[in-house]
């Protein structure tokens, strides 16, 4: 008696699985890099989106870690009564700096006076800059620098000297120290010119002088009208707490604490608010591409009908033959996902080399796009996969 053997399919290693999903590549190059350039340009545009945001996010957080978070600001509130001009106490610079945990405190003091490059020029005509009246330990307090020349101190304080912010430097011509300006009825001399302050811009709009000069030379009252306080970033709540009924004990609500980093702080997260509407563009470029896959795919399904139908009627499975039109899938949207994730890389490099930032890519980002490129790749395949799965062996040879 006789035994009949039972056929076995032959089976695919990963090996194999490669070979023969990687033929149709390798046969088309011209058509897989088309294919895979809407794949590429959608992982590109979501990459370089992240980046970019990233990259902006990263150099905010340096900014803020340079400039410190602990900086908190007390100026005049409103008064009791709707018009009610509130002061500072005099002394509240000192009354300050005696608060637990406070490092360092300064002011300043507005005045009327106008600021212009010469008494020629019309008193209206003052280019939008304020005079204000600084102590002497205000540039360490903002944590700022001199551009040129030297900063205020107990004796050029004395006399008819202003340092300028940078943007008031600028829209009064003023490049160097040396030159002077009108202010009230007399000229000041330029001794110097401010770094930008990211935390007080109303400084950098503005020229400082003496304290001790502006009471004898301006008719300056004395009234602080801005304190700046810099504390320990353990007790900044507490100072915070404390300020204002430190400044004005009997009407504390006269006085207004804020603190000047929460702008960019919120700039920072917020960062990438605007990336969604780019990252929505990138998707649908994704999604294009995508379906120049899901075309591609079924083209080859077509052209390779012969192929197909040789394999089948040499033993191959249909379960095979799905493998290998998805894998062919998978790799055409992996290249296409790996030069995309090199092309934002390499935009974000770009933008963030020309405008001074640091690099950043996330790798969740790097991550999401090429585990996007595969999902997409496995759902573009799939339909052509099954469809070349189902052809027959004896029509796809007859009709090839």
């Amino acid at each position: 008696m006789s035994r009949t053997r039972k056929l076995t399919a032959a089976r695919l290693g990963p090996r194999d699985v490669l070979h023969v999903g990687s033929a149709g590549l390798r046969s088309r190059p011209v058509r897989v890099v088309l294919s895979a350039l809407g794949i590429a340009i959608g992982i590109a545009t979501m990459i370089a989106v992240v980046g970019i945001s990233a990259s902006s996010q990263a150099q905010l957080l340096r900014r803020l870690d340079a400039l410190g978070t602990n900086m908190l600001v007390a100026k005049p509130g409103e008064g009791m009564f709707s018009g009610q001009e509130v002061k500072l106490p005099k002394d509240a610079v000192g009354m300050v700096g005696r608060i637990a945990g406070v490092e360092e405190a300064a002011g300043t003091g507005d005045l009327t006076s106008s600021v212009r490059r010469s008494e020629k020029i019309p008193e209206a005509e003052t280019g939008g800059i304020a005079v204000k009246v600084a102590t002497e330990g205000l540039l360490d307090v903002l944590r700022g620098g001199l551009a040129s020349g030297t900063w205020l101190n107990a004796a050029t304080g004395r006399y008819p000297s202003v340092v300028l912010g940078h943007v008031a430097a600028e829209r009064l011509g003023i490049t160097e120290p040396g030159r002077q300006v009108w202010i009230d009825d007399r000229y000041f001399t330029v001794i110097g010119i401010l770094d930008p302050l990211p935390l007080a811009p109303e400084i950098e709009r503005s020229a400082l002088v003496g304290w001790a000069g502006a009471e004898r030379l301006l008719g300056f009252d004395g009234h602080p009208t801005t304190v700046y306080e810099r504390s320990t970033d353990a007790s900044v709540e507490d100072v915070r707490r404390l300020l204002a009924p430190t400044i004005d004990p009997q009407n504390p609500q006269n006085v207004s604490v804020g603190d000047p980093s929460s702008a960019l702080k919120a700039k920072a997260a917020t960062e990438g608010a605007f990336s969604t509407l780019l990252l929505g563009l990138g998707g649908i470029a994704l999604l294009v591409g995508g379906v120049g896959v899901a075309n591609t795919m079924i083209i080859s399904v077509l052209e390779r009908r012969h192929e197909i139908g040789l394999r089948r009627s040499l033993g191959a499975t249909r379960g095979q033959i799905r493998i290998q039109f998805v894998t062919e899938s998978l790799m055409l949207s992996g290249l296409g996902g790996l030069a995309g994730v090199a092309l934002g890389g390499a935009a974000t490099g770009v933008y963030a080399s020309t405008g001074g930032l640091p690099w950043v890519v996330p790798l969740w980002a790097v991550g999401g796009g090429l585990a996007a490129t595969l999902a997409i790749g496995t759902v573009a395949g799939l339909y052509p996969a099954v469809r070349a799965s189902r052809l027959s062996p004896t029509l796809a040879l007859a009709t090839a």
